[in-house]
């Protein structure tokens, strides 16, 4: 399955912005999907999860009650829903998939990886 991130831009502090992660190749009702988030100097690291239905998700303690994962089997798609950026948001997000029945967290679980696109929150 291949992955397009794409929705990234700038946008001041306290501000939103809508990530979407296009897939092709196959159906994504198959896969748990994640985004995960870059930035400058520092290691890539976890910030949100669905399960294939969507009844499961999870997300990192730096982004929850801001963030909401959701997903759209029939277009084949995942967005990142950020409300209330922070400068500290600042990094290039990726989207993944991985061929499981629930969620994943972990970097190393993932199979597949999109491009990132770049989000840069102002102050």
């Amino acid at each position: 399955v291949q992955l397009q991130a794409s929705g990234g831009g700038l946008v001041q502090a306290g501000g939103s912005l809508r990530l979407s992660c296009a897939a092709s190749g196959r159906t994504i009702s198959s896969y748990a999907m994640g985004w995960f988030r870059q930035a400058p100097g520092r290691e890539r690291e976890f910030v949100a999860a669905i399960s294939r239905r969507g009844g499961i998700t999870s997300y990192a303690d730096s982004v929850k009650g801001r963030f909401t994962i959701s997903r759209d089997n029939a277009k084949n798609s995942v967005y990142l829903q950020m409300n209330s950026l922070k400068p500290e948001d600042t990094a290039v997000y990726y989207c993944a998939a991985v061929s499981l029945p629930t969620i994943a967290t972990k970097i190393y679980e993932y199979d597949y990886w999109g491009q990132g696109t770049l989000v840069t929150v102002s102050s």
